[in-house]
Parts: structure tokens; sequence; C-alpha cells
């Protein structure tokens, strides 16, 4: 009898795990090579923002480095290639305040729209 109840258990059971919805596709090796690209430039963006002098700019224009991260993660794969690519467009040196001013511009235009509310002097459009 133990045999023959275990083995009505697992029917019942395994009956009941094959009417879940299963999907399946397959993954092209563009969309894992595009993936990995996004997360690569996340990466380089937030290594460039955690820099100690890039920080203190920030300080400097009253943005803090936790306000910076958070519109980071919220930017799409797009602007965060772009900012990257205007990153390695700017000439050595140089660069971090053009990038830092890159940014204070797409934050001021995101507070413009409503998007954000990082600076207390810019109002949003209505």
């Amino acid at each position: 009898m133990g045999k023959k109840f275990t083995s009505w258990v697992m029917l019942v059971m395994f009956m009941g795990m094959t009417t879940l919805p299963v999907q399946a596709a397959m993954v092209s090796t563009g969309q894992v090579v595009e993936l990995q690209q996004s997360v690569l430039e996340r990466e380089q963006l937030s290594m460039m923002l955690e820099r100690a002098d890039v920080q203190a700019q920030l300080v400097a224009m009253g943005v803090s480095a936790e306000d910076v991260q958070l519109r980071v993660a919220a930017m799409t794969d797009l602007e965060v290639a772009q900012l990257n690519e205007r990153m390695a467009d700017l000439p050595a040196g140089g660069g971090v305040i053009g990038l830092l001013a890159l940014i204070f511009v797409v934050f001021v235009i995101t507070d413009v729209i409503g998007a954000t509310d990082i600076f207390p002097f810019i109002r949003p459009a209505r």
C-alpha cells in the first residue's frame, strides 16, 4: 500500500506541475552582447562618478552623490551609452569638468520637465 500511495502522490504532484505556464525563447548572441555592453557602460559611468574629484565638483554644483547615483540608475541604456561616448570624446584632463557640466545640464532639464526634483530653485514646467 505504501508504494501505491506514493505513486499516486507523485502522479498528482507531477500533474499539478505540468499545468503551470512555461515560456522559453532563444536568446541571440547579439542580445547577450548588448546586455553585457549595457552593464559595462553603467559600471564605467559609476566608477567615473565615484572619483573624489568628480564628487567634489558635483557637491560644488549642489548635487549630492546619492542623487547622481539614483539618476544614473534611472537612465536608459541609450542615455548611458551617449554619456559614455561623450566622455570618451572629451580631452584628457578637461573631461571631468565637461562631463560634470553635461550631467548638470541633464539634471536641470529633468528638473524643468518635472522628472526629478534635485534643485530647489528650478520650478517644473506645467
